[in-house]
């Protein structure tokens, strides 16, 4: 089976606060070592009160700080938002303290709502520089060039990997353009999953970072011993969606038994178009899903979210998980 890799929505539930959510990404991130995944990242998200990775730099050191050999990373930061020289300092600092351990993945999308863009003090239009953002960031990561009057330090010459993440076309051409890897957000937006991964490959361009496509590709799985659970376990992730098109993000709130009693026929059709690449089952259903989704893609890696309301039961998933990815 391919590597396979975990994204932590460091999720803030009914009964945690936010350190209780760091925390906890911590702990997935020790059982995610111990358990063979390849790495774990997180993602910037701001102004939502049920996810504590708004500051996503500092939080990748608590968990590098608390692990040995895993990969962390940041899937991703939102770049728009910010100097690409801020970041470079941010990222090569993390990179001086775990060698080797870094990922940095960039979205050009803002990660929250345009009232809290204004509060961030960046302006909309900042998307259309993405291209050019990426490769001054870059320039600060290489090493210094003769007569290079301005340094990020301490990131000159770290090579930070960098990763171009997407959910439409526009990730993969750039990708494909500048020679990077790319993760596709299938967990949440399914629909152009195939054609994407078509054109990042058929456009690649050879770099000094990779010299041919790697494309990772993003999934919902859920396990439990049985499908019944796990389908239960689900319903925690099933209602965030239906409280996003209600414009009520919140908490993380625990599974329900009937799901059909929480959200209307048009939630419904919405939410499960989003969700339409989960995995969700006992051992046997991962496992058949990962094997099927690994086929149909071509993946070179899989990263997983597992987005389960009660901590212990979604270490549990995660082991069952990494046992199903071994069989595949």
């Amino acid at each position: 089976m391919i590597p396979v890799s975990i994204l932590d929505l460091v999720r803030v539930t009914e009964e945690t606060d936010a350190r209780g959510a760091l925390m906890n990404a911590r702990d997935v991130a020790q059982h995610a070592e111990a358990l063979g995944f390849r790495r774990i990242w997180v993602a910037e998200h701001h102004n939502m009160a049920g996810i504590a990775s708004a500051a996503t730099a500092v939080v990748i050191g608590h968990i590098a700080a608390g692990t040995k050999t895993i990969r962390v990373g940041a899937g991703g930061i939102m770049l728009p938002n910010h100097s690409p020289y801020v970041i470079a300092e941010q990222f090569g600092t993390l990179e001086r303290l775990f060698p080797g351990r870094i990922d940095l993945g960039l979205g050009r999308a803002p990660g929250t709502d345009q009232l809290t863009l204004r509060a961030l003090r960046r302006q909309p239009e900042a998307a259309e520089a993405f291209p050019q953002d990426v490769m001054e960031l870059q320039a600060y990561l290489a090493p210094v060039a003769p007569g290079q009057r301005i340094q990020a330090v301490p990131a000159a010459g770290t090579h930070v990997p960098i990763w171009i993440l997407g959910s439409s076309h526009f990730g993969a051409m750039l990708a494909a353009e500048f020679g990077l890897p790319y993760a596709f957000a299938s967990h949440f937006a399914p629909d152009e999953l195939i054609p994407a991964l078509a054109i990042y490959r058929s456009r690649f361009k050879p770099s000094e970072q990779l010299d041919r496509p790697y494309a990772m590709v993003g999934v919902n799985v859920i396990a439990a011993e049985t499908d019944a659970e796990a389908r239960r376990l689900a319903t925690t992730q099933q209602m965030a969606f239906t409280n996003i098109f209600r414009g009520a993000r919140g908490l993380s709130r625990p599974p329900i038994d009937d799901i059909e009693t929480y959200w209307s026929p048009s939630e419904k059709a919405q939410a499960m178009r989003m969700l339409a690449r989960s995995i969700v089952g006992s051992p046997e259903t991962v496992r058949a899903g990962l094997a099927a989704l690994v086929a149909e893609t071509a993946a070179d890696e899989v990263i997983v979210v597992s987005d389960v309301y009660d901590h212990g039961a979604r270490l549990r998933s995660f082991e069952l998980i990494a046992e199903a990815a071994s069989a595949a």
